[in-house]
């Protein structure tokens, strides 16, 4: 069964003194595109997520958000006097190098300092964080799994959809096989006449040239690989609905050789039925494509 690449779940957790609330979303992507933002003062666990969620997920451009805090109201806050002084020092050799340019820099404010990477610390990056990375690791297999839900939901949809579209094509390329054998004995007059038109018109002209040349170019108008290809392309596509994993890649490259067959079908027409059934036949195609993108 196919799987969207598009998913989105939710879930809300407490342990160890701490809540939090997550939610991992996903769209479309030619490959696996992972963005976290995740507390970074819990150590190690945006490379456990990470590392979690490529195992899991094969495909898309993926969020994860994580909110944590902790669950006391009054959480003791402190200074780290050793990023303060780093701080104040890189401040200082700013201000000196602006002096030496001329320039005149507003003054620093304490609020600068406070906001500053690392000076100021609460209880909850004081303490082991350990168990707290341990409990959101454990609990992201019950996220991942609402989240893979909604996508294979999706991926029912696309389904049922895509194998509609593919009847569609099905369909469309077997009234062009019957156009195309219609067509034949229109095309063989035509050829004649045009023999016929070119010898009188000609003096001298090589009759067997003439009817080679008259050949060739109904060679180059016969469809019938084209429409062979189509229903070959149709069995493919449906085969490939059909497995189990990521075929979306595959099935993307599919519709380029359904559309490219499509174009030629339509170039090599010189019928206005069948030059219809082949833009129709494009149409289908180009919506099939839209929903490939979708397709992990």
């Amino acid at each position: 069964m196919l799987q969207s690449m598009t998913g989105f779940a939710a879930a809300k957790g407490c342990a160890h003194g701490y809540s939090w609330s997550w939610d991992l979303r996903s769209v479309n992507s030619k490959g696996l595109d992972l963005r976290l933002r995740v507390p970074d003062w819990i150590d190690g666990l945006e490379a456990q997520l990470r590392a979690a969620l490529g195992k899991s997920i094969g495909r898309g451009s993926v969020s994860l958000s994580l909110k944590v805090q902790r669950d006391e109201e009054d959480v003791a806050l402190s200074v780290n006097t050793a990023q303060l002084n780093a701080v104040l020092n890189a401040m200082a050799e700013i201000e000196q190098a602006a002096m030496d340019k001329g320039l005149s820099l507003s003054p620093s404010r304490p609020s600068d300092l406070l906001t500053a990477r690392g000076v100021l610390e609460s209880g909850a990056t004081q303490h082991d964080t350990t168990p707290l990375r341990t409990a959101l690791v454990n609990e992201l297999g019950g996220l991942l799994a609402s989240f893979h839900e909604m996508r294979n939901a999706e991926g029912e949809k696309l389904h049922s959809v895509l194998l509609d579209q593919l009847t569609q094509v099905e369909s469309l390329t077997k009234a062009a096989a019957v156009l195309a054998e219609q067509r034949k004995d229109e095309m063989a007059q035509n050829l004649r006449v045009n023999l016929d038109r070119v010898l009188q018109n000609s003096e001298g002209a090589d009759a067997g040239r003439v009817a080679q040349e008259l050949a060739m170019i109904a060679v180059k108008s016969d469809v019938t690989e084209e429409i062979d290809r189509l229903h070959a392309h149709v069995s493919a596509a449906r085969d490939l609905i059909a497995t189990q994993g990521p075929v979306g890649r595959k099935l993307d490259f599919l519709m380029q050789e359904f559309n490219r067959e499509a174009n030629t079908l339509c170039s090599k027409a010189q019928n206005v039925e069948l030059t219809r059934v082949g833009l129709d036949l494009k149409a289908v195609i180009d919506q099939m494509r839209e929903q490939v993108q979708n397709v992990e």
